[in-house]
């Protein structure tokens, strides 16, 4: 699919990852007048009449050629166990209100694609390292984020459904960890990465003696860069047409103490650190095979860890209030 003369809208386009998207399609020669990004205040995409106005009103008088879904409701291990039937509801109505009602508007017969962005949250909880997408139907999420997992691999399985009885082109990416520059910082909220980052931070400017962190730190992740996760997002639309399950990672995982004392050295923050056992730790390892990405994608990621860090520190020290 070429893409510069294609009408898209990117849901969450406003946010962390779809920033770094809009960035990507410009770079591909899509103008401004092309990209249509919902604002929450306009558009609630979890209600029907909503998204019917947004296919309408996007393009006065024109179709939308492209969707880009990757709004989301989210957030880290504390705000899942506070919130999982909003998270279900949500995440689960948004993707079935933006699908059905693209296809009802003639996607199909457009010639148009469907783009979802999921999660590894899907994955169940014990899934053997590294993941493969094989993996996706055997065995029950880590509980503290099943609710999401679940809404976003039933979107996942609707874009299935769609594609074999009316013909809906699509494709389904599962971005491992996503961290970088304008990511969400809010501690009550935001994932593991932020979250440090803000911590070490904010204690190495107040002068703390320790800083507090969840769990025991023996779990372990992988972090992809937003702008190598956007490149990935950006490549499936271009050459996949169907939605089968493609991993978007680094290829590395990451102990969680491990990564507190690098995130800990990068900030300078001088003092101690605290693990909280009472915590969960959540899904005890991420990392995921990225072999498939590569083979039908021709994608890897570009940014090393340690630089992606830096950067992301830099953006936040410089934007602090994020």
């Amino acid at each position: 699919m070429q893409l510069d003369s294609k009408r898209i809208i990117v849901t969450g386009g406003a946010g962390f990852l779809g920033k770094a998207l809009v960035r990507q399609l410009k770079k591909a020669g899509v103008s401004d007048a092309n990209i249509f990004i919902p604002r929450r205040k306009d558009f609630d995409l979890t209600r029907e009449a909503d998204v019917a106005r947004l296919y309408r009103d996007a393009f006065p008088g024109k179709k939308v050629d492209l969707i880009f879904h990757l709004a989301a409701e989210v957030g880290g291990i504390g705000a899942n166990r506070k919130n999982p039937g909003r998270y279900f509801f949500a995440n689960m109505a948004m993707a079935l209100h933006l699908i059905e009602l693209a296809r009802a508007d003639g996607l199909v017969e457009r010639d148009g694609k469907f783009i979802q962005v999921g999660t590894i949250c899907a994955y169940p909880k014990f899934t053997p390292v590294p993941f493969t997408e094989s993996e996706l139907w055997n065995g029950y999420p880590e509980e503290t984020n099943a609710p999401y997992g679940v809404a976003k691999k039933a979107a996942w399985q609707m874009l299935d459904a769609y594609k074999l009885q009316y013909g809906l082109k699509s494709s389904y990416l599962l971005p491992v960890n996503l961290y970088g520059p304008e990511d969400n910082f809010d501690l009550e909220s935001s994932h593991v990465i932020p979250a440090l980052i803000r911590k070490c931070v904010e204690a190495k400017d107040r002068n703390d003696k320790e800083i507090v962190c969840w769990g025991t730190g023996s779990a372990s992740r992988e972090f992809l860069y937003s702008e190598d996760a956007a490149a990935g997002i950006l490549r499936a639309a271009q050459v996949i047409d169907d939605p089968t399950p493609i991993n978007l990672g680094a290829g590395f995982e990451i102990k969680i103490k491990d990564l507190v004392e690098l995130i800990v050295r990068l900030t300078g923050f001088q003092g101690g650190i605290t693990w909280d056992h009472t915590k969960p730790d959540g899904q005890p390892r991420r990392c995921l095979n990225v072999d498939l990405a590569d083979k039908l994608l021709g994608w890897k990621s570009k940014v090393g860890f340690e630089e992606g860090l830096r950067q992301t520190i830099e953006w936040y020290r410089k934007n602090p209030s994020k």
